[in-house]
């Protein structure tokens, strides 16, 4: 049995919309609703809520708590999921990075580019994705959704195709 650590910050994957403002928003997390939807009858998956924020509105305070959450839960899992927001998931993951050397668990960064909530969300694949990731990876810090695992440092939001990359594959 694989035990992954899941620790929610927020971000347009957990974005709801509100009724009364007509706004999407960070309003608590909504994971327990999309790990509903999966079968994993050989890995446990324990939920640490630590923010509700999208990532434009995360501070350094914020980042450290992410770095010591991440580092607290290193003793406890196989494996460490984030979810994050995909604006400033890559400084996140940079920071990760260089603030843990040497993690002894694979630690799976993902966000989506629309809502859990929306028609043709990526949130629930990019969630399977970073799940499976934290199962089989070798220690080290990445990035995993749309297909692909991707390690840091050197990860990057394309805006125009809507996805990640490494720097290098950016002409």
């Amino acid at each position: 049995m694989k035990s992954i650590e899941l620790i929610t910050t927020g971000g347009t994957i957990e974005k709801t919309y509100d009724d009364a403002s007509g706004q999407l928003s960070n309003r608590g997390t909504i994971v327990q609703r999309m790990l509903r939807r999966l079968t994993l009858p050989d890995t446990r998956v324990h939920v640490r809520e630590l923010l509700s924020k999208d990532s434009l509105e995360l501070s350094d305070h914020d980042r450290t708590l992410i770095r010591k959450a991440v580092v607290a839960a290193s003793d406890l899992a196989d494996g460490i999921v984030i979810l994050h927001g995909t604006d400033t998931l890559e400084i996140t993951g940079r920071e990760l990075h260089e603030g843990i050397p040497e993690p002894g668990v694979p630690i799976i960064l993902t966000g989506a580019m629309r809502p859990y909530e929306m028609k043709r969300s990526d949130a629930l694949q990019n969630l399977t994705e970073a799940l499976l990731a934290a199962t089989v990876l070798e220690p080290g810090v990445y990035f995993a959704g749309h297909g692909k695992v991707l390690p840091f440092p050197g990860v990057v939001k394309d805006r125009e195709r809507l996805t990640f990359s490494k720097h290098s594959d950016r002409a």
